[in-house]
């Protein structure tokens, strides 16, 4: 079976990294965990750092979160759904809110849990996924203070997930400038600006965030070490704290291209091949992965010699050319793995997870 491990010691070195950073900024932050997807070893290991709060998009997490640790503070990222009302008051002591209606559901659920329950408001700035428009958002928030059990804690938003849209220095501006507007019209105070994210980190390194952001939720960076605004890796960080290995359940030298009618394959593509070139041969090493699990785009072989044939919905076929590191059945290939590929995996329930510590 394939199998994924956690470094424990990366991770944790990559938690201190930030905090320090965030700590020095006087910025509150958030953990992402979702890109765990709710694995109890992982999170029990993550939970041991000196994390404050940690927030997930799936109710389930959630709850596993607070069956390790019922202190810690959680937040729901995404706009909650109608039939998860009841979980998320129960589960999540703060929500991020689009909906009026929807908070007038939590406002209701909240008071028969005798709770009050924390909202973050999200505003559009132009990422066109989750936000109430600017011209709504006074007279909105004007009926969120009006609603019994609900504490409005953040106006925040969400940038480059969906189209790319930078978290630029005027647009975390405008963030601030809102929150200022609802501070003064309505003499409440709101304590969070989250307009923070992975993305948002190299802007506080370079000391280009305006000082009213005070609070991030970060997932990518922490768990792959990534510079997300620039598409590199932060030098400081480990970018390997997650490594998958897969099995060689087959290994033989065959044609490099395939003989026969082509037609489509499972996922619906073609192909054509130089039939110059039929009589080339090359060793190909089956694995134990596919695409039930992951997108191959999405993972990086640690050897450079190799090369995806192709996948199949159970399998991956790897090129070894004329395998001069003498590969055999049994032998494990490594893999490094971006957000995505990582997420597709730790949402795979037939790849072990194991802790490297």
């Amino acid at each position: 079976m394939a199998f994924i491990t956690l470094d424990v010691k990366k991770l944790k070195s990559n938690f201190d990294f930030l905090d320090k950073h965030f700590l020095s900024k006087s910025i509150e932050w958030s953990v992402v965990s979702k890109i765990l997807s709710g694995n109890k070893e992982y999170l029990t290991e993550l939970l041991k750092f000196d994390i404050r709060q940690i927030c997930d998009s799936r109710v389930s997490n959630l709850k596993m979160i607070k069956s390790i640790n019922p202190k810690i503070e959680t937040i729901y990222i995404k706009p909650p759904a109608k039939r998860s009302i009841a979980s998320i008051v129960q589960y999540a002591d703060i929500s991020m809110n689009t909906e009026i209606e929807t908070i007038k559901m939590l406002s209701a659920e909240a008071k028969k849990q005798d709770k009050i329950h924390q909202v973050i408001i999200m505003i559009e700035l132009g990422e066109l996924r989750e936000g109430v428009m600017g011209d709504d958002f006074m007279s909105f928030y004007e009926r969120v203070f009006q609603l019994e059990n609900i504490k409005v804690v953040g106006v925040g938003a969400n940038l480059s997930c969906l189209y790319g849209v930078l978290p630029n220095h005027d647009k975390l501006i405008q963030l601030s400038l809102y929150e200022q507007l609802i501070e003064a019209k309505f003499n409440r105070q709101i304590p969070y600006v989250s307009g923070g994210t992975s993305v948002t980190i190299p802007l506080m390194f370079q000391n280009l965030l305006p000082k009213g952001v005070n609070h991030f939720r970060v997932g990518e960076t922490l768990f792959l070490g990534t510079d997300v605004y620039n598409d590199t890796k932060l030098e400081d960080m480990h970018n390997n704290v997650f490594k998958l290995y897969s099995e060689i359940i087959e290994l033989i030298e065959k044609p490099s291209i395939p003989r026969g009618e082509l037609g489509t394959n499972l996922e619906g593509d073609s192909f054509n091949f130089d039939q110059t070139n039929g009589s080339d041969l090359s060793y190909r090493a089956l694995i134990d992965i596919g695409l039930l699990d992951v997108e191959i785009s999405h993972l990086h072989f640690v050897d450079p010699d190799l090369t995806m044939a192709g996948a199949s919905s159970d399998m991956i076929v790897v090129d070894l050319k004329e395998n001069d590191k003498k590969y055999k059945v049994g032998d494990l290939l490594e893999f490094d793995l971006d957000y995505m590929g990582l997420l597709r995996i730790m949402n795979s329930k037939y790849i072990e997870k194991k802790v490297k510590d």
